[in-house]
């Protein structure tokens, strides 16, 4: 459906920018958010990396998500447990809570479109060849 590849070209060039800001300016989100800038930027850039690289992905997953659904659910993965990591950093103290806005911006917005997409590709996966043959 062209509504879920649009919505994964989306969290593609999200999840790019979002990964280059990270790796080229890594004390940026720190000093935006008021809060103290970590001691190893290079921890910042890595994670940079690695939501950039699912950027990718999703980039090739919108070419056709019902086939790629994997990325998709991979990157739905991430979604839902790194918040759960968040709350749990953010409990013990280790993280402010005002941390939490990159959470709602990188992970809770994706969730339910990451979900549609998976349900469709599901739902298509159990629809027999013969019905979508006949347009049904």
């Amino acid at each position: 459906m062209a509504r879920h590849s649009t919505i994964l070209r989306l969290a593609a060039i999200y999840n790019i920018a979002f990964g280059l800001g990270a790796v080229l300016f890594p004390r940026w989100w720190f000093e935006v958010a008021a809060l103290p800038v970590p001691n190893y930027p290079a921890l910042w850039q890595c994670i940079g990396m690695i939501v950039g690289v699912y950027g990718v992905g999703y980039w090739i997953a919108a070419s056709a998500p019902k086939v790629h659904w994997p990325i998709v659910l991979v990157g739905l993965l991430g979604k839902v447990f790194g918040p759960i990591g968040f709350v749990f950093a953010a409990c013990s103290g280790e993280l402010p809570w005002s941390f939490g806005l990159v959470i709602v911006t990188n992970d809770l917005v994706w969730w339910w479109p990451f979900t549609a997409i998976l349900l469709a590709a599901r739902a298509a996966a159990l629809t027999p060849p013969n019905r979508l043959a006949r347009g049904a």
